[in-house]
């Protein structure tokens, strides 16, 4: 046998080991991922081996031969390939992790261990009263429920948003932590009374209420939150703001609410037109949003303030944001607040981008300055029924009641 046809020999080998490797290889990912039968997987994985072993050793004695003859030790063996390590999900796909964002430092809460805090919760316990604070996972419960020190250090007071009509949603937004549920338990007739109790024990001024959606009942609960209302303007000089549900855009059941005597009408419209449709549930929406603001400006008292909330972080763009401002003022909402998405569980929403604390502060300015808001409350750790906003709402608020005697008179 001439070097020629040595070397031509050698090279049709190799190729045939590899070109058998590979089949055999993809053959046992195929079997590994898409059969539902283990045992399978090791009889075609079995066959296979063996099929290359043969080769492998009748080719290792003809390579044998033509090296004693030719004089040479030949190549070094080639070795098999270990096994390919492919986790496969349910039905047979392979799964793919999503890459989770690191948390960034200035994502920090004032903990939740103060006497405040512990007094707070054993009122709520005690009144069985549910808060959006521990429901919804609030990072900032350490902070209300305990009262913020003020400059000179002096520990404000403590407040919590207490959630009525129970705690548990009709609805299933996908960034939410709230529990959901399609037949809630029935409503507690002494509410009313319970959270005006609770709210006088605490000693407030201002006082913020929310509730779940109630698609289960007639009227969605908007006579219930009516009355929570209403009981709760007993408290000489309370001020009350309501974060409402959308009553699926039922407009008399908006005037319903609006017309109770609160002070702030809420409504959040959550995210931006484009990403409504992945982040809330089905039966909300960008429009009828909108709708519900505009409705309660125009069905309550002189001077009612509008309020909403945007999530950050769920991948909008700087056009989207500008869009959903402009969106809110022509629909008369005066109040508007930023904060930083995060994702509650890993079966929620996750983030898409931890805004910084200066791009927050832009926006603010953006929201006051360019498009007319009365006050933009915007940083990553501010939610909707955040305490810092309560405290402008509340200037605000005397001042219109100040400007009607005036004018009244």
């Amino acid at each position: 046998m001439t070097s020629t046809s040595s070397g031509k020999f050698f090279r049709t080998a190799a190729t045939t080991i590899l070109r058998t490797r590979r089949r055999d290889s993809d053959a046992s990912f195929c079997c590994r991922a898409f059969s539902s039968n283990p045992s399978a997987v090791t009889v075609e994985t079995t066959k296979g081996a063996g099929r290359l072993a043969a080769l492998r050793s009748r080719l290792a004695k003809e390579d044998a031969t033509v090296h004693n003859f030719l004089g040479s030790a030949g190549p070094t063996p080639l070795t098999p390939n270990p096994p390919l390590a492919v986790e496969v999900s349910q039905g047979g796909v392979p799964a793919v992790k999503p890459k989770k964002l690191p948390k960034p430092s200035w994502l920090k809460a004032q903990p939740a261990t103060s006497e405040n805090y512990k007094s707070l919760r054993s009122t709520v316990r005690k009144l069985g009263l549910a808060t959006v604070c521990e429901e919804a996972r609030c990072p900032n419960i350490g902070e209300c429920w305990g009262g913020k020190p003020d400059a000179d250090g002096n520990t404000g007071p403590a407040t919590a948003t207490i959630m009525i009509m129970g705690d548990t949603c009709t609805r299933g937004c996908s960034f939410c932590a709230v529990k959901t549920s399609r037949a809630p338990p029935p409503l507690d007739l002494e509410e009313p009374r319970k959270v005006a109790e609770a709210v006088k024990s605490w000693g407030l001024d201002y006082i913020v209420l929310t509730s779940v959606d109630r698609d289960d009942l007639d009227d969605q609960g908007a006579g219930h939150f009516r009355e929570v209302v209403q009981r709760l303007k007993e408290v000489p000089g309370l001020l009350v703001e309501a974060l409402t549900p959308d009553f699926r855009g039922d407009l008399d059941l908006v005037t319903k609410v609006a017309s109770s005597g609160l002070d702030v009408y809420a409504h959040n419209i959550e995210t931006v037109e484009r990403l409504q449709p992945r982040v809330r549930d089905r039966r909300a929406g960008y429009a009828q949003t909108l709708s519900v603001l505009r409705h309660a400006k125009q069905a309550g008292p002189q001077g009612l303030l509008t309020k909403t909330s945007v999530m950050l972080g769920l991948g909008e763009n700087d056009d989207d944001i500008r869009k959903t401002m402009e969106d809110l003022r022509e629909n008369g909402v005066d109040v508007l607040t930023f904060g930083q998405y995060l994702q509650p569980t890993k079966r929620h929403l996750a983030v898409k981008e931890y805004v910084t604390p200066e791009k927050f502060d832009e926006w603010a300015k953006v929201g006051e300055e360019e498009y007319g808001f009365k006050y933009v409350a915007s940083g990553p750790l501010v939610r909707s029924s955040y305490r810092a906003g309560e405290f402008y709402l509340k200037n605000l608020l005397r001042e219109q009641q100040e400007q009607q005697k005036y004018q009244s008179v």
